[in-house]
């Protein structure tokens, strides 16, 4: 019972903190273009996420060790706090872009210390569900924070000071567990090297991928502000992307285990800049063709990623998955911090619905890399592939951990600790469960 107790509260936390996280992400785009910020400078403020973001991912794991976990969610939730309220005291681009690389370290090390703990109670036989289940919860929590913005609004203190509180209460459950605290966080294992040699079409696709999602996720509320949504609008605009993507993760990704994986990263890289090309071509207003539009981009461009990840899996070698997708981590998070100061440029000189024009350009390469690779080398049967899985739109090094398919890592690892009791509900299959201590079944 205190297993399943800690469990929900873990996942509670974490729904928390990606429901500040959607809303205040998407109402800084939007109040930052009501406060008439260039577009470079609401570009930078993507970039300064981005930054943060894999900053925490890195350095982390160092304050960890030196304070412990729960210090250390602590400030980490009140920086956050500190942050989100800063936004609307200070509107300012150049402090708004500095307390959003802020906020985006906070975020990296918060979700990390989640996933840690979910880590400790995790085992090959439970690890794929609560894996699941984590990602379910942070993909809708994040959708939920975004549409939240259609009932704040943007003006005023309110929907900052609805972050603010999201923020400072994830805090509470780790804040009052009385569990021994989980062992050290997981470092980026970074081998960049070694995933150009395992999969060269990973490797572009990451950074493909990174460039138009940062560039998207900044740039396109701002895009539709301009078009003449409201802040409802926006909210509902983008709700439909996530959700459309989210959903899309399932089949697309069950497909890839079928058949070669990079025929189905040419058909949603190439969907992905048609809808994008069609959007430069049409520029739509606000009204349906818009929000079809959108719906579309990310049912084509939010499964890329995670298929690429699968892709890179399949030809790695036992052991080498968090190496491999630590490299993919840090090649995402470089294309996410350039993608939007890129795209901002080429807004300002041309029109706003040139974002689309970058996205298109990636994606279209992500399609072609791919054609190119067939060519080259053969797939993996799909009997010795291991099975997709759905991710998350924020990976940190121990979401790489949580991931089932970290699970052969873990087994060259020598790791000698107490293994809590997971719950039954929690427990999908049948198979032997193993004894970490001494490795036999």
């Amino acid at each position: 019972m205190a297993s399943v107790i800690k469990i929900y509260a873990l996942f509670l936390g974490s729904a928390l903190l990606m429901f500040g996280g959607g809303l205040q992400g998407l109402l800084l785009s939007v109040r930052g273009a009501e406060e008439e910020f260039s577009l470079l400078a609401l570009g930078l403020i993507g970039t300064g996420w981005s930054v943060g973001f894999v900053a925490g991912s890195i350095m982390v794991p160092m304050i960890v060790r030196k304070v412990g976990h729960i210090r250390a969610y602590s400030v980490m939730a009140a920086i956050g706090t500190i942050t989100i309220l800063l936004n609307l005291l200070w509107i300012n681009d150049i402090g708004w872009i500095v307390l959003r690389a802020l906020s985006g370290f906070c975020f990296a090390g918060a979700a990390m210390i989640v996933e840690s703990w979910l880590n400790e109670v995790a085992d090959n036989k439970s690890r794929g569900t609560i894996f699941s289940i984590y990602v379910t919860i942070n993909l809708a929590a994040s959708t939920v924070g975004q549409i939240a913005m259609s009932i704040t609004g943007t003006a005023g203190y309110l929907p900052f000071v609805i972050g603010a509180i999201s923020f400072i209460c994830a805090l509470l459950p780790t804040a009052l567990t009385s569990s021994p605290q989980p062992r050290p966080l997981a470092s980026a294992k970074l081998d960049l090297p070694l995933l150009i040699k395992t999969s060269p079409v990973a490797a572009v696709a990451a950074f493909c991928c990174g460039m138009a999602n940062g560039s998207f996720g900044t740039l396109a509320p701002v895009y539709g502000y301009e078009q003449g949504l409201d802040a409802s609008g926006i909210a509902l605009l983008f709700s439909i992307a996530a959700i459309a993507g989210a959903v899309a993760q399932i089949p697309f990704g069950r497909l890839s285990d079928r058949i070669d994986r990079r025929q189905v990263m040419i058909g949603l890289g190439a969907g992905s800049a048609v809808v994008g090309l069609l959007i430069v071509v049409i520029n739509p207003s606000a009204g349906w063709l818009m929000y079809v539009l959108f719906g579309l981009y990310g049912l084509a461009a939010n499964p890329l990623y995670p298929i690429a990840v699968a892709h890179a899996n399949d030809f790695a070698k036992d052991g080498d998955f968090a190496k491999i997708a630590g490299g993919m981590l840090l090649i995402l998070g470089v294309g996410l911090a350039i993608g939007p100061a890129i795209a901002s440029v080429l807004m300002s000189s041309i029109a706003p619905m040139a974002l689309f024009i970058i996205t298109a350009i990636f994606h279209a390469a992500v399609a072609g890399f791919a054609f190119l690779r067939m060519r080259v080398r053969k797939s993996v049967d799909a009997a010795d592939r291991a099975p997709f899985q759905p991710m998350d739109r924020q990976v940190t090094p121990e979401s790489i951990v949580l991931d089932p398919r970290a699970d052969s890592d873990a087994e060259d690892e020598v790791i000698v600790r107490h293994e809590p009791a997971v719950p039954e509900e929690l427990i999908e299959t049948t198979e032997p469960k193993r004894d970490v201590q001494d490795g036999t079944v």
